[in-house]
């Protein structure tokens, strides 16, 4: 516990916010003024994330549920982000989480995994997002490829990729925002994926003008409004680091106060991800133990129920 503690303070002193000076306040219509607030964003986010505190899989995969809920929105489904949680959190070993928490479960592969692209990444990633699979998809391995060795800016090497794959494949434009957020993994060097884009896509950056419709990948100005998306998907991801990291740093304070054997275990685990179902798989815990243990973390304020529900309970930071 002593390493996870020093680990999570050492974190603390690094830039979390994006100065004010740099983001939007009010309509921006340059697209000169949009890439500036963006690589302001982006530089602002590699501090912060260039050596990964220990609560980083918590966030990663918050952000993941976030996506995905705007995944099956754009899919034409209304899941909120409880049922997806409860789809993948309550399916047993091995279960299928049905349409919708296989969106989630993309997302989550995305915030999880270093994924080399590869035609047989990128079938399995449009199966779970139900999109049929033809040549067409076949060839962004090769795309990706071309587009890697850019010398353009960051979001202008996004939104080429955006139009391409939507050009391409129309149906396929949940697929082509799962990439871009790997895509920014990549040319960033963040390590892993921190999905932002699909949040980004029912926000104010692809609002038209007059907020009568969306722009959409093709469009003139797409590629302003994906600096926009960044320069305000951004921080609203570091507020919510900020969040996770002091509720993170309350879980390590207060678990040295639990004698109950396999602590260390669970308490990596809500550090790792969004939730733990009540039922602790693979903890070695008994089902009573888990309980107990889940009860006096909440009773310290170090975790919280996520379900809301008297049975079969979900925790997370």
């Amino acid at each position: 516990m002593d390493s996870l503690a020093d680990s999570s303070i050492n974190t603390s002193a690094r830039a979390s916010v994006v100065p004010a000076w740099a983001q939007p306040r009010g309509t921006v219509d340059s697209e000169a003024d949009a890439a500036f607030m963006a690589g302001s964003a982006l530089t602002t986010l590699y501090e912060r994330v260039r050596e990964p505190p220990v609560w980083a899989g918590c966030w990663r995969k918050r952000l993941a549920l976030a996506s995905a809920q705007a995944a099956v929105r754009l899919m034409g489904g209304k899941e909120e982000e409880a049922a997806l949680r409860d789809a993948v959190f309550l399916c047993p070993p091995g279960g299928d989480p049905g349409p919708a928490g296989r969106v989630l479960v993309a997302y989550r592969r995305l915030a999880s995994r270093k994924p080399v692209m590869t035609d047989v990444l990128i079938r399995e990633v449009a199966d779970l997002l139900a999109i049929r699979w033809d040549e067409a998809l076949a060839g962004v391995p090769g795309l990706v490829d071309d587009l890697l060795p850019s010398r353009r800016a960051v979001p202008f090497v996004i939104a080429e990729l955006v139009e391409r794959v939507v050009a391409m494949r129309p149906d396929a434009e949940v697929l082509a925002w799962w990439l871009a957020d790997w895509m920014l993994a990549r040319l960033v060097h963040l390590g892993l994926p921190i999905p932002l884009f699909t949040q980004a896509r029912y926000g104010a950056a692809f609002r038209t003008a007059g907020g009568s419709g969306r722009s959409r990948p093709g469009d003139e100005g797409f590629a302003r409004a994906v600096c926009l998306a960044l320069a305000l998907q951004v921080p609203d991801a570091l507020r919510l680091a900020t969040e996770i990291e002091r509720r993170a740093g309350n879980l390590i304070d207060v678990a040295p106060k639990l004698r109950t054997k396999g602590r260390d275990g669970v308490v990596e685990r809500l550090l790792s991800d969004d939730a733990i179902a009540a039922s602790l798989p693979g903890t070695g815990l008994s089902r009573w133990a888990g309980r107990r243990l889940f009860e006096r973390l909440e009773a310290f304020g170090a975790i919280r129920e996520l379900s809301g529900r008297p049975t079969f309970r979900i925790y997370g930071l």
